[in-house]
């Protein structure tokens, strides 16, 4: 049975996303997400989190010449007629879920893309909205690829920030894919008091310009998902888009870390599969009142470099 209020023990799950077609109606994939969620009810999960670009295939990997072709891939409001089933039947179940999508936003009179995530709360509200700040990839097509990664190209950099926000009892953040990389966006959550840190991605098992590191792919993700729960004594849920989708192999992975960094819960297949853990959010204090008390241990008068120009 879910649980409502401000309960701060329940059981959260990491709903990884097989392989979805570049032809695959969103209609089909939010009914594989309603499976994923069918399944969470019934073992009592309060919290889903689904992977970043969860609607569609990963379509950075392709370079598209005309706008035409690439909108098809972006959402314009959230929630739409193909993602509201998805919004009823968690709020019906009492279930809170991250989604991540790409957002077609109008700003100022112009369309402007993002890479964006929501968290929603048990309600069926949207509680927070984050745009991914920490794009990689590259802009310009380079044919000699064996598949490109565009997301300078086709998305903005985030303009949010790193929000924080109260969701049913705890303070929840997210961050999307190569964010997890980078400690700075950890450590902007968890200076906000971040207790779950919900992390979607889609990771290709091949790294083109550095093949060499290929086999650490899975290694490394898991390292920057447990040190940023470690370093800022916050859960994190893990939740990846997986294996072989349109010629390119995505690792899996997808997982739940407690706040001292341990992997408490794993996905053993690439494919739809539902990872689940119980979750004490009082546990952070484990980690926040100790090893990293932020207020007794920090030195930021000594971090200058960390935010000194680019070309520092």
């Amino acid at each position: 049975m879910s649980n409502t209020g401000t309960d701060r023990k329940f059981i959260a799950a990491s709903a990884q996303l097989g392989p979805i077609a570049c032809d695959e109606p969103r209609s089909s994939v939010v009914g594989r997400m309603l499976a994923l969620l069918d399944e969470a009810k019934a073992r009592g999960v309060s919290f889903v989190v689904f992977p970043e670009l969860a609607l569609t295939t990963f379509f950075p990997r392709w370079f598209f010449g005309n706008d035409a072709d690439l909108d098809v891939f972006y959402e314009r409001a959230m929630p739409n007629a193909d993602v509201a089933p998805l919004f009823e039947a968690a709020k019906a179940a009492g279930i809170g879920f991250h989604l991540g999508y790409a957002e077609l936003a109008e700003e100022e009179g112009r369309a402007v893309r993002y890479n964006t995530a929501i968290l929603v709360d048990r309600e069926g509200k949207i509680a927070l909205k984050y745009r991914k700040i920490h794009l990689p990839g590259h802009r310009e097509h380079e044919p000699e690829r064996p598949f490109q990664h565009l997301e300078k190209r086709y998305f903005t950099r985030g303009n949010l920030g790193f929000p924080v926000a109260d969701v049913d009892g705890g303070r929840y953040g997210t961050l999307i894919c190569n964010d997890r990389r980078w400690p700075e966006a950890f450590r902007m959550l968890g200076l906000q008091g971040a207790e779950l840190v919900a992390v979607g991605y889609n990771t290709p098992q091949h790294y083109p310009p550095a093949p060499e590191h290929d086999h650490l792919q899975d290694f490394h993700n898991h390292l920057s998902l447990q040190a940023g729960a470690y370093q800022n004594g916050t859960y994190v849920i893990g939740s990846a888009k997986a294996g072989f989708e349109e010629g390119c192999e995505l690792i899996g992975g997808s997982c739940i870390v407690a706040p001292t960094g341990e992997i408490v819960a794993l996905a053993a297949t690439r494919g739809d599969e539902l990872v689940t853990a119980p979750i004490n959010l009082d546990r952070c204090r484990e980690i926040k009142a100790n090893i990293f008390n932020f207020a007794l241990h920090r030195e930021p008068d000594t971090y200058g470099l960390l935010t000194a120009p680019k070309d520092a």
